[in-house]
C-alpha cells in the first residue's frame, strides 16, 4: 500500500508526525508532497496578509503533478485549503482528510476570535463544509468529534471515521519516576480549550502544591498574575517534554468548558499516558471514550477549580493512587492508542477508502 501524505500540513505537529510514523510501522509506503506554510511559528493559525500570501503560493505549488504512484492521498493538518489541489493530485484515487479541528469551532466557539454569526464565522464554516465534503473519507480524533464534523458538513456517518491521536513513540515512552516535591505539570498553549484559568484557580485553592506551567499564547495575562506556587516557562523543546513528564507528580489535561473541549482528547494527554504519568483531565464525552475515572485517570468537572485542586491533593498524598493511575493510564494507551494499534487502524481506513473507490 502506498500513501501520499499531502498539503501545507505542519510537518512537525504531533498528529501529522504520529500518523506518518504509524502508517510506516504498519508497512505502508508513505511519500510526502509538502509545501511549508506554518512551520517555524508557535501560533500556526495567525491570520494576516503574509499568511494568506504564503498559503496562496503554496496552493499553486501543490497543483503541480506529484511524482510517483500511490493508492490514496492523505491530507494532513492543517489542510482545509488543500482539498482542491489534493483532488487534482489524486486523479480519481481516494482522498482522506485528517482535519483534527473545525476552523469555525476553533476560532469562533473556542477561542472567541470571531463573533458567532459574523461574516468571518460564516466564511470559516463554509471552508469547513467544502473541505469535509470534498474528501472521500474524513478521519476524526474521537467519536464525539466525528459526529460533530458529520453534522457540520451534512455527511453520512460512514464518511467520517475515528483514529485516536496517540503519541510519537520515538519521543514519548515509559519512565515515570516522580521527583520530590510533587509537582502538577501543565504543558500546552495558553488558550481557552485548556482551561488555564481553572488551573490557576486550582493553584490558589491548593497553595501547598507546586505547579509547573509550560506554554504561551492567548491567555498569558492570566499566568502573569499567577500565585507564588506556580512556576511558568513559556517554552521548552519538544524533545525535552518526556523529561518533564517523567519527573512530574501528575500531568494536567484540559479543563475548558467549550463544546470543542468536550469532544477532544489533546496530544498532551496521550503523551502523559505513554510516559506512564498520572493524568488529571476534564470529565467529558471525548475523555470517556478512552479513560475511566479512578483507573486510567482522574476526571473532574470542566471548569471546576475546586474539584481539580482536590484531585491533585488526593494524588499528592496518595502514592498508591498515583501508581494505580500510572499503570492504568499506560495500559489504556497500550490497548487503544499505541503506534502499533493506530498503525493497524490507519491501514484499515486507507484500505477501506481504496476499496470504496
Amino acid at each position: 500500500m502506498r500513501v501520499l501524505y499531502f498539503g501545507t500540513y505542519q510537518r512537525d505537529y504531533p498528529r501529522n508526525a504520529q500518523v506518518i510514523s504509524c502508517l510506516r510501522r504498519a508497512g505502508v509506503d508513505v511519500r510526502e508532497r509538502h509545501v511549508a506554510v506554518w512551520e517555524g511559528r508557535r501560533d500556526n493559525w495567525s491570520a494576516g496578509a503574509g499568511a494568506a500570501a504564503r498559503l496562496a503560493l503554496a496552493e499553486l505549488e501543490l497543483l503541480r503533478r506529484p511524482p510517483g504512484d500511490f493508492d490514496a492521498v492523505l491530507v494532513g493538518y492543517p489542510g482545509h485549503f488543500d482539498l482542491p489541489a489534493a483532488k487534482r493530485a489524486a486523479r480519481e484515487r481516494p482522498v482522506i482528510f485528517n482535519p483534527l479541528v473545525s476552523l469555525a469551532d476553533t476560532f469562533v466557539s473556542d477561542r472567541g476570535r470571531f463573533r458567532a454569526g459574523s461574516v468571518a464565522a460564516r466564511a470559516l464554516a463554509a471552508v469547513d463544509r467544502r473541505a469535509l465534503r470534498a474528501a472521500d473519507l474524513v478521519v476524526a480524533d474521537t467519536r464525539a468529534s466525528a459526529d460533530h464534523l458529520a453534522e457540520l458538513a451534512g455527511l453520512p456517518p460512514e464518511r467520517v471515521e475515528v483514529a485516536l491521536v496517540g503519541a510519537e513513540e520515538r519521543v514519548f515512552g515509559p519512565g515515570w519516576s516522580p521527583a520530590d516535591p510533587f509537582t502538577a505539570l501543565f504543558v500546552g498553549k495558553l488558550i481557552p480549550l485548556h482551561g488555564v484559568e481553572t488551573v490557576i484557580a486550582a493553584a490558589r485553592a491548593a497553595p501547598e502544591l507546586p505547579f509547573r506551567l509550560v506554554g504561551s499564547g492567548q491567555l498569558e495575562a492570566l499566568v502573569r498574575e499567577r500565585p507564588a506556587n506556580v512556576d511558568w516557562v513559556p517554552w521548552i523543546a519538544y524533545e525535552r517534554l518526556p523529561d518533564e513528564l517523567h519527573r512530574a507528580g501528575c500531568a494536567l489535561g484540559i479543563f475548558g468548558t467549550s463544546q470543542k473541549a468536550k469532544r477532544v482528547i489533546p496530544n498532551k494527554a496521550f503523551q502523559a499516558l505513554a510516559c506512564g504519568t498520572p493524568l488529571v483531565t476534564a470529565d467529558t464525552p471525548g475523555a470517556r471514550e478512552l479513560l475511566v475515572d479512578g483507573e486510567s485517570a482522574l476526571l473532574v468537572p470542566p471548569g471546576d477549580s475546586q474539584a481539580l485542586a482536590e484531585a491533585l491533593q488526593r494524588i499528592a498524598s496518595g502514592p498508591d493512587l498515583a501508581q494505580r493511575l500510572s499503570a492504568g493510564g499506560r495500559a489504556a494507551y497500550a490497548a487503544h492508542a499505541s503506534e502499533e494499534v493506530l498503525g493497524h487502524r490507519w491501514l484499515e481506513l486507507v484500505e477501506q477508502a481504496v476499496a470504496r473507490a
